[in-house]
């Protein structure tokens, strides 16, 4: 009984709820941050991770509750020299993956700004998988990383 518990307590401290509003973004990056700090993580890998899990939770403010506001989901964990960043919504249904790949070319050429955080995110992980189970959108994208000491966790 215990150990269950020991494991929920871990489970709660990697995981964070926020409102699905622009000023709660903020609550997200702390907390990447905190949870992050332990590992030996490069800049860059960690900048990659910051950028993608901000664009993807940026969108679920933006588009996944046209009606009224909801809730975002967020756990982290590392598993096999990988992080793993569970996102969970409860608005429209939406798979990311779906979404076309951005004529860069053309969006310079016509001026445009924004369109482009899916697919960073996309270029940016090493897996980004969803799938629609019980009324929640759920992404799960992982980052291999290789600096993570076997002694390191989240």
């Amino acid at each position: 009984m215990a150990e269950i518990r020991e494991e929920i307590a871990i489970w709660m401290e990697n995981s964070i709820t926020v409102k699905s509003e622009l000023i709660e973004i903020e609550k997200v990056r702390n907390f990447l941050e905190k949870t992050l700090k332990s590992l030996n993580l490069s800049e860059e890998a960690y900048y990659s991770i910051e950028l993608s899990l901000l664009e993807m939770c940026i969108n679920i403010v933006r588009y996944a509750y046209p009606e009224e506001k909801g809730e975002i989901f967020l756990k982290i964990w590392n598993q096999d020299k990988k992080l793993f960043f569970e996102i969970r919504d409860w608005g429209i249904p939406f798979d990311p993956r779906e979404a076309p790949d951005p004529d860069i070319q053309e969006m310079v050429n016509q001026g445009q700004t924004g369109g482009l955080g899916i697919f960073l995110s996309r270029q940016l992980m090493n897996g980004f998988e969803y799938r629609r189970e019980n009324d929640q959108n759920i992404l799960i994208m992982h980052k291999s990383i290789e600096e993570i000491k076997a002694s390191d966790s989240i």
